[in-house]
């Protein structure tokens, strides 16, 4: 079963666009852009690189357009879990977000749905009794994510850390745990995902390789990335640093990794597109946790 978030809005939540942000100890988030007389919807491009093709998504009316949060009990294709959000509607964006576990199909990332705890890292034996990641469980129970605020009625969004109180006078709605954040800097080391000491190099962030990534923008829209591999390139794809340095050239201040590699999905206007090539120079589609998505339709204003 997937669990969605639902989303409504009152006259409250129309006057938070031209709010300021509430900054978080460690966190960084964005206030929603002033709305247009219409809504604006998603828009598509892409972008050709020497050893990438990066599909890109930029929701400038993020309000209409909320960005939201669905996981599934089961592993399960990024399109499969679109459609069965979007319904007869359909999704105008889909993308796949948080860590998981293969090998069990549970949740090495925390996922908040409708103000409650839907998706528990804590609950993942292979997570929590792994003796190779017992020096670092800490760093990993408190990895960067995507949120939603309602704050006094509200919307707004940020990117924090998973331990990182709520601003005062907001609730947490929605949020997918990922990592690390790209923008403004990297928090790779304080996460775990880096040990220089060691060598270690948790998701190969300093290799090319498919990515996706979600970004905030100074005017307040959030961008929708993922970076897919080229056949007869190799390698191709995307390093972390890379990455960042493009979402940056493009405009967005605030930035996060969501899980890449195979798992990197987009789904776009029904259109699926993979990220990921085997040895064979065949697509990966491979299912996952959770996704965010955007519905066709904009919500409905009062």
């Amino acid at each position: 079963m997937m669990r969605i978030q639902p989303w409504s809005f009152g006259l409250a939540a129309w006057g938070c666009v031209a709010c300021s942000p509430i900054p978080t100890a460690g966190s960084t988030d964005a206030s929603l852009p002033a709305p247009p007389s219409l809504p604006q919807p998603p828009i598509y491009e892409t972008l050709a690189l020497p050893s990438a093709t990066v599909h890109w998504v930029t929701i400038p009316d993020p309000v209409r357009y909320p960005v939201r949060v669905a996981v599934a009990d089961t592993l399960t294709p990024v399109e499969a879990m679109a459609d069965g959000v979007c319904g007869t509607e359909g999704c105008a964006v889909a993308l796949n977000a948080g860590f998981f576990d293969p090998n069990n199909g549970l949740t090495t990332s925390a996922v908040v749905i409708n103000g409650e705890l839907e998706a528990n890292p804590r609950q993942n034996p292979r997570l929590m009794d792994n003796p190779d990641l017992a020096s670092y469980l800490d760093q990993i129970l408190n990895r960067s994510e995507f949120r939603r605020y309602t704050c006094d009625g509200w919307p707004r969004y940020a990117i924090s850390f998973h331990q990182d109180p709520a601003p005062v006078g907001c609730l947490l709605a929605e949020s997918v745990g990922a990592g690390p954040q790209l923008l403004p800097h990297s928090t790779a080391i304080a996460e775990g995902f880096l040990d220089p000491a060691t060598g270690r190099d948790a998701i190969g962030s300093q290799a090319t390789n498919a990515r996706s990534a979600l970004g905030l923008t100074a005017d307040g829209a959030i961008v929708l990335v993922m970076v897919a591999q080229v056949p007869g390139v190799s390698p191709s794809g995307l390093s972390l640093p890379d990455l960042a340095t493009l979402m940056a050239e493009r405009g967005v201040v605030q930035a996060l990794n969501l899980d890449g590699g195979s798992s990197s999905t987009l789904r776009v206007d029904g259109i699926t597109h993979y990220g990921r090539l085997n040895s064979a120079g065949e697509w990966v589609q491979r299912p996952v946790k959770s996704i965010l998505w955007v519905s066709s339709q904009p919500a409905v204003m009062p």
